[in-house]
């Protein structure tokens, strides 16, 4: 069930995500009458990277950017016809006079809120993955307009029925590994949060000086985390309490670090890997790192696998099955957009493969020779 919600919301995401088009810069995609800038360019191609596996080698500040990067140019282009969409839907917002009021931020505010628990936990979220208040407001906006445009071509209204329905025929997607309840106190140790705290402070800091003061960071929050694990071994039955002052996830932290059953495939895999292993009402031997930084983890109980019950997944599956309807609605409205649109290269180096097919021609020529 995890991942079939999950690709759903993925999808979701890249096609609902906002755009805001940024003036006083080079041009260098014109869309029917509308410009993309090399400087709204490359916000977006940082964020992708800063949301890609090349996080874990410091995002968008390491990433090589080149012609000479094969990886540059697929990143390139996948920006680049993104930015062209969110322009397309852009202009068809405006065309057919779709408007956004307070109340409709307000209310999208509470779905969201109620789905994933409470404010704090929202606030929990955003700051893990680096998205101030004002952006993510600016995105449920966007993401509002275009529920709006996609009403305006169709209503989607799915039934109990049509989740009964996708539950009956699916049943594998609605199993579900063995599962454990745990809490954890985590020591924020972001590798890509530092780095950009450090050069905000510092514009101008050289590498070496940058991968000192991060390995120094690093191991001041390693240190840190490990004499809260002594205290909480010291003292296991103030494990709660511990969380509550100490822990960096406040909003796990307000429930005394309580996290709640989850499979393996839920949380990134050194996490379920060590919580796995342990037998209820026990504390990590030591701290374990993930991306987000060093974690003290109690695991309190156990579930062997089975199939979760439909009376507890009809409320998800009819919300997956709409923003599947949904989604489908807008790829065919893009693609229709995309065929009747006047798309133009105001820079040929951002027109889609222009550097792949001047590497293979490079690599063609160097190869006779």
């Amino acid at each position: 069930m995890k991942k079939f919600l999950t690709c759903a919301a993925l999808s979701a995401v890249v096609l609902l995500s906002g755009c805001t088009l940024m003036n006083g810069n080079q041009g260098i995609v014109k869309v029917n009458n509308s410009v993309i800038t090399k400087a709204e360019f490359d916000k977006a191609f940082d964020q992708t990277i800063d949301k890609s596996i090349f996080k874990a080698f410091g995002g968008a500040d390491n990433f090589v950017k080149s012609s000479d990067n094969i990886m540059y140019n697929i990143y390139k282009d996948k920006v680049i016809n993104e930015l062209i969409v969110k322009t397309l839907l852009e202009q068809e917002i405006e065309k057919r006079g779709i408007k956004v009021t307070q109340e409709d931020i307000q209310n999208e505010m509470k779905t969201v809120v109620d789905k994933v628990g409470s404010k704090e936990e929202l606030n929990s979220i955003l700051k893990q993955r680096g998205i101030s208040n004002a952006e993510f407001t600016e995105d449920l906006k966007t993401q509002i307009k275009i529920k709006k445009l996609i009403d305006s071509i169709q209503k989607v209204n799915i039934s109990d029925n049509d989740a009964e329905k996708y539950y009956k025929s699916h049943p594998d997607e609605f199993k579900h590994g063995e599962q454990v309840r745990a809490s954890h106190i985590l020591i924020s140790a972001d590798t890509l949060q530092i780095i950009k705290d450090i050069k905000s402070k510092k514009p101008s800091i050289s590498t070496e000086e940058l991968n000192k003061q991060v390995e120094r960071i690093l191991a001041e929050q390693k240190v840190k985390a490990e004499s809260i694990l002594a205290e909480v071994k010291a003292n296991p039955d103030n494990f709660a309490s511990i969380a509550q002052k100490k822990s960096d996830d406040k909003a796990s932290g307000e429930r005394g670090g309580e996290l709640g059953f989850f499979t393996k495939e839920a949380m990134v895999p050194e996490f379920a890997k060590a919580a796995f292993e342990m037998k209820p009402n026990t504390i990590s031997e030591t701290v374990i790192k993930t991306p987000y930084g060093y974690h003290i983890i109690k695991v309190t109980d156990r579930m062997e696998a089975g199939t979760t019950p439909y009376a507890k997944v009809r409320d998800e599956i009819k919300f997956v099955l709409t923003t599947q309807k949904q989604i489908e609605i807008l790829k065919n409205l893009t693609s229709g957009l995309m065929k009747s649109a006047k798309i133009e290269y105001l820079d040929e180096e951002f027109k889609p493969g222009a550097n792949l097919v001047k590497q293979a021609a490079d690599k063609e020529n160097s190869d006779k020779k």
